[in-house]
């Protein structure tokens, strides 16, 4: 042994094996590592072959209860120590020593997620992360949750200080669908929003082990559009972790006063588990949270980015522009609060005032959950379990438009029965956005439209600015500002009873159109799957098959969902409808070559109601030299077919209808069929109100110019297809001390699924002549009634790749010291110019995290110092475009654990320099988060 290498006994000290009815035994000791005088608690220790296991508690002592008879193997481990087999095979022992080596803490992890099988961490055929326990405490995150952005390749984008969604290898949104979130291998999506509510519904602190989190395609193991990765969240299981533990956070943000006054956040959680018998046991969890979020005030003019030219050079400046759409002021967009004026022989492109976030919703935000697990041991391996999840959020969240989530509610239901070789669960899922819940967007655009309507308020603002234009003597710029103070004369003005009063009845008006802003969502689905390991009747290699089938219900609310039947029938319009997808796969590993290279191959097929059965495969091996260094290659073809918004969506904002791509959505309408690409749009306006500023006529101009119009030549919504190739290493260096993780990937997409901007004339058919059929361009140019406007859900024409690689390091040295450091490189390579729309990569070019800590730098205490930075990168969305600028932040705790009163408290920040950014174009400014947390937990581990 080398001389730095640290020898850990592991003493079962008072080792005793005391007879129960029917041959059970309890077998008690205490783990400590005797090179550090230090106990162990959290040591796992489990009888091989079955699921009776416990964790040591924190003075390292433990007792396990054994009802097979002796000898029996128990399988020892801690994270940081290689682990140990231990036969017991004579009941007269009174002390055993097991001694492990200490390893570096990621080398002895394992993990479920990759190959849906227990595997070491280092042996896994794609690129995985894991946060477990230790990882959790360590880091300076307020939360489990937050502490995923400091993990290899992933990008956080914070919608809320209570809503935030991870991603990984490009295609970053607000709404991330192509990422799978578990808890406890449950999907947690929530039905209509299309995406998990991040923690809304999740485990709490104190129930939560570990999360494995998979970057990449994993939709040939996993299906249901896991194409950009995988996250499981993995609670504690009450036979294991039991008795009663308590959480408390106190926190501050906002603390300059620069948006908000400061403003306190609070935490709470308990939970309590408990082992009734041998057989019997449960857990109940509950939590709270309340604070004040950040603020999204970005002032930022979209209208120039657009590409929109009228008001470029008629004596206005950009800091007056009369068709300004600031980023987070709603109801003055381009797209459908705008109107072409003709003023003193000038063409003007004029909006509505519209409204500033802060003007039309609160920032509390809060969070209160409950789950409650029963589990039931049939015998050593079988074991049954029910779980029960509610949770109620309230937090601002964004797809196209910003939102105020006021109450939304999601229910779970999940049921499980497994065993070593099998499992089968199925589970429910219910959401209710509540009466309260709103859209900023026609909220502002109604409460406008309650004041004055649109065509008397530019009628108004062209009898304004006449009158000023004569009375300052052809001063432009203070013309429109009078214009617009004579058309908004008599406006409701925020802070007014007047504009509460107005503002509450929009918000509980469930119409889009033109007198509601409400948002109803009331969608479920029931899920089944089942999987069985065939390795035990099987021999020489690891067989895996599995299946499920899922149902989506779907309540209409008139604004996001329809059912698609009303278009046809109107006698359809209450009726509930519904979206199916069912799939299976098939795995097997097996090791060669002296086991050195496992292979792993897998197919797997999916059908979704509308579509085709798709084929998934995928092909993995890792090659382990040695034990300490594999290397892995992986290719596999994945499938996203659309989600609930993106085939059945029907939402009218302010005058651009967001309408799903399916078929049977969107074929009543005509839309794909006949209509003019938005940007062809704007090219052509700008063209024809160049002529008319030049003194040529509207129909003359018109004429001229129609030739730059455009038809779209895009169709029905179809599955998104990818092909993923990885390689990838993994490795334990520098004597246990030194781990690597390094891996590069390429993706190639076909049908990549995004949104189309067009514009479809309500009369004539496109490409045709005769009667309105010669109008159409007339119509795009009038706009307003005379057009609909649509985003569409469809499919890039493009073929489009990306690639990158991630590379991450740990190391530990001197007297328990840890600096570890990861590295993500994403680049988009290609995307044809020609194509209508460009899929939002919306990703950082370069991220970077550098930790440094030691859990243990004097007695019971620890900290732990985290260096976040990210490149600036393009953003892309339907509510705004742009540059997000690059950042950095440092995060920073340091605990301390009052061993006699199982108590540990936490001192941290996240931000601790207050340097605000935001992650994405139109999201809120971040700024410093400060905490103090206590846990205690005075059973732990029984």
């Amino acid at each position: 042994m080398k001389s730095r290498a640290i020898l850990v006994p592991i003493v079962f000290a008072l080792l005793a094996l005391r007879s129960y009815s029917q041959g059970a035994y309890t077998i008690s000791g205490k783990i400590f590592d005797s090179a550090h005088a230090q106990q162990l608690g959290g040591a796992s220790i489990r009888v091989k072959g079955s699921n009776q296991l416990t964790v040591s508690k924190e003075d390292g002592s433990f007792e396990l209860k054994v009802f097979q008879r002796l000898p029996i193997t128990l399988l020892v481990s801690y994270v940081g120590y290689q682990p140990q087999e231990f036969l017991v095979s004579d009941n007269n022992a009174s002390a055993v020593s097991v001694s492990l080596y200490a390893q570096n803490q990621y080398a002895g992890q394992v993990i479920v997620s990759a190959s849906r099988v227990s595997e070491s961490i280092l042996k896994s055929p794609v690129t995985i992360e894991k946060l477990d326990l230790r990882a959790i405490k360590e880091s300076p995150a307020p939360s489990f949750f937050d502490a995923l952005e400091n993990l290899k390749g992933v990008q956080m984008t914070t919608l809320s200080i209570g809503y935030k969604v991870p991603n990984t290898r490009g295609f970053a949104g607000t709404t991330n669908s192509r990422f799978l979130q578990m808890v406890d291998g449950v999907d947690n999506i929530s039905p209509g929003i299309g995406a998990p509510v991040a923690n809304a519904v999740g485990p709490t602190e104190l129930d939560i082990e570990s999360v494995e989190l998979i970057p990449g395609a994993a939709s040939a193991v996993y299906g249901l559009n896991a194409i950009n990765g995988i996250s499981n969240l993995k609670t504690k299981n009450p036979f294991q972790y039991q008795g009663l533990s308590v959480y408390v956070k106190q926190g501050v943000n906002h603390i300059d006063g620069k948006d908000l006054s400061p403003s306190l956040y609070q935490e709470y959680a308990i939970r309590y588990a408990k082992a009734i018998n041998k057989r019997l046991a449960f857990k109940i969890n509950g939590s709270y949270s309340q604070g004040t979020d950040w603020v999204a005030n970005d002032s930022t003019d979209q209208y120039y980015a657009a590409g929109n030219k009228t008001n470029a050079s008629l004596g206005i400046g950009k800091a007056s522009n009369p068709a300004a759409d600031l980023i987070n002021t709603y109801g003055d967009e381009y797209n459908s609060d705008m109107k072409t004026l003709t003023l003193q022989g000038k063409t003007y492109d004029v909006s509505r005032t519209g409204y500033r976030e802060q003007d039309l919703t609160d920032y509390a935000v809060k969070n209160s959950k409950i789950d409650a697990g029963l589990y039931y041991k049939f015998n050593s391996s079988l074991q049954a379990s029910y779980a029960y999840r509610i949770g109620t959020v309230t937090n601002n969240y964004q797809r196209g438009n910003r939102v105020r989530l006021d109450g939304e509610q999601i229910q779970q239901h999940a049921l499980e029965v497994k065993n070593n070789d099998f499992f089968i669960k199925a589970y429910y899922t219910q959401e209710n956005t509540g009466a309260n819940s709103f859209n900023f967007r026609p909220l502002a655009e109604n409460i406008d439209m309650a004041f004055k309507k649109s065509p008397q308020w530019w009628n108004d603002y062209t009898n304004g600015f006449n009158t000023a234009f004569a009375a300052n003597g052809g001063n432009i710029a203070a013309a429109h500002t009078a214009a617009r103070a004579f058309a908004d004369n008599g406006r409701f003005v925020p802070g007014t009873a007047a504009f509460d009063s107005v503002r509450n009845k929009i918000i509980h008006t469930n119409n889009w159109d033109t007198v509601g802003a409400q948002l109803l969502l009331q969608s479920a689905f029931w899920h089944i799957e089942g999987q069985y390991d065939w390795s035990r009747l099987i021999k020489g290699i690891q067989l895996l098959t599995g299946g499920h089938y899922r149902r989506y219900i779907v309540t209409p609310d008139g604004n996001e969902y329809i059912n698609p039947a009303v278009l046809t029938d109107p006698k359809r319009a209450n009726d509930d409808f519904y979206y199916y997808n069912f799939g299976g796969f098939v795995q097997a590993t097996k090791k060669v070559l002296d086991d050195k290279l496992k292979l792993t191959g897998s197919l797997r097929v999916d059908k979704t109601e509308y579509f085709d059965p798709k084929i998934n495969p995928r092909i993995a091996l890792v090659y382990s030299p040695a034990e300490q260094h594999n290397i892995r290659a992986s290719y596999q073809n994945g499938y996203r077919f659309p989600t609930l918004f993106e085939g059945f969506a029907f939402v009218n904002n302010g005058g651009v209808r967001r309408l799903g791509g399916l078929k049977v959505t969107a074929g009543p309408l005509n839309v794909f069929e006949n209509s003019y690409l938005n940007s062809s749009v704007t090219a052509f306006k700008n063209a024809v109100n160049a002529d008319i500023s030049n003194g040529v006529s509207k129909n003359t101009a018109i004429n001229n110019q129609k030739g730059l119009l455009i038809q779209s030549t895009y169709g029905y919504i179809q599955p998104e297809h990818l092909n993923s190739f990885e390689l990838g290493y993994k490795g334990v260096l520098l004597d246990n001390k030194l781990f690597v993780d390094a891996d590069y990937y390429f993706n190639l997409y076909d049908n990549f699924i995004g949104q189309l901007d067009v514009t479809q004339p309500i009369r004539g058919t496109i490409g045709q002549t005769g009667g309105s059929n010669d109008s159409t361009a007339a119509f795009v140019y009038a706009g307003g009634t005379s057009v609909k406007k649509y985003k569409m859900w469809t499919n890039s024409k493009s073929k489009i790749s990306n690639q990158g690689f991630d590379i991450g390091l740990n190391y530990n040295f001197y007297r328990k010291f840890n600096i570890g450091a990861n590295l993500a490189y994403a680049q988009l390579v290609e995307v044809h110019a020609s194509d209508a729309f460009t899929p939002a990569f919306n990703t950082p070019k370069w991220m970077a995290n550098v930790s440094f800590g030691n859990r243990q730098l004097f007695k019971n205490t620890g900290f732990n110092l985290v260096w976040h930075w990210q490149d600036a990168f393009y953003w892309n969305s339907p509510l705004a475009n742009g540059i997000v600028p690059a950042y950095n932040t440092v995060d920073a705790q340091v605990n301390y654990r009052f061993a006699k009163a199982n108590t540990t408290v936490k001192i941290g920040g996240t931000n601790i320099l207050n340097t605000y950014h935001t992650q994405y174009v139109g999201g809120p400014a971040i700024g410093g988060f400060y905490y103090i947390t206590l846990v205690f937990d005075a059973n732990r581990g029984k």
